[in-house]
């Protein structure tokens, strides 16, 4: 949660521009930057629909084994041992591992990675398309460092969220507009920190009840929510394999084979203000925010 961004669209755009995306050098081992949030083919880095904003951010990183590091580093001392007739202690094996590693870069495999970030400053939400923390918070970094100060807390509610899923299931309870799945976690934070995962369960089963007895709590639970969303709600309010409803996704199939550009701002438009109610229904149903 935010308490906003104070940039227009293309104020924003302005400042990301200064870290737009550059591929890796040969020596490098990282590299992220900003690239158009619409992908390939669109112009801009932000893109703006109904005042709520969507930016991308690309990830390359050199794909290089540690196994591969270790390997050739002690060759490289077997053989200075052999030719030099003395022992290779730590300090050199470590400058022998930074050689050995610009050596290797140039000639590593790269992984690519794209990360989306939904900025709605009336709402004061920043959605981060990542159950990664240090990926949300490496995303975030940069965002800061472009925008300046720009304040993100995870939000804290005033009940917890295990709490509150623990009891949906003991007592079959849950709110109105969600709707129980087949999967949940459960964890006992007593001695024992046993951990139970139920697939292809009835959540109302006396199974499950029998699970819920003691020190056990709900830390995962998959719902479906108005027809619109399923995802896998966690104890930390992170949404997991987060999937939109047929019905939902079906009302830009129009534009499918038209123009793709044109389907991703629909797509934008028609379920980022989804994410946004969603996050809010959930805030209010831990009891709203945990202003203490």
């Amino acid at each position: 949660m935010t308490r906003g961004l104070e940039f227009s669209a293309q104020q924003l755009e302005e400042k990301l521009s200064t870290r737009e995306f550059k591929a890796c050098t040969p020596a490098q081992p990282l590299s992220v930057g900003w690239v158009p949030a619409l992908g390939e083919g669109a112009q801009t880095l932000v893109h703006s629909a109904d005042g709520r904003l969507m930016i991308c951010l690309r990830r390359e990183e050199k794909i290089l084994p540690p196994s591969v590091v270790r390997d050739l580093v002690k060759e490289r001392v077997e053989g200075i041992e052999a030719q030099q007739g003395r022992k290779v202690y730590r300090k050199e094996k470590l400058s022998l591992k930074d050689e050995v590693t610009q050596d290797c870069l140039p000639r590593a495999f790269s992984r690519h990675a794209e990360l989306r970030l939904i900025i709605d400053p009336q709402a004061r939400w920043v959605l981060v398309d990542s159950a990664s923390a240090s990926r949300a918070e490496e995303a975030l970094n940069l965002l800061r460092e472009c925008v300046g100060s720009f304040p993100v807390i995870l939000p804290q509610t005033a009940h917890a969220p295990a709490a509150a899923m623990t009891s949906w299931l003991a007592h079959s309870s849950l709110p109105q507009d969600l709707q129980a799945r087949d999967e949940c976690e459960l964890r006992d934070v007593g001695e024992q920190a046993a951990v139970v995962r139920c697939r292809g369960l009835d959540l109302y089963s006396d199974e499950v009840r029998q699970h819920l007895q003691g020190t056990t709590q709900v830390v995962r639970i998959a719902l479906g929510w108005n027809e619109q969303l399923q995802f896998v709600l966690g104890d930390d309010l992170c949404l997991r394999r987060l999937k939109f409803s047929e019905s939902l996704v079906k009302e830009n199939d129009e534009l499918m084979d038209e123009d793709r550009l044109a389907r991703m701002d629909a797509d934008f438009a028609l379920m980022a203000p989804a994410l946004t109610a969603i996050q809010d229904r959930l805030i209010a149903l831990f009891g709203g925010e945990d202003n203490s």
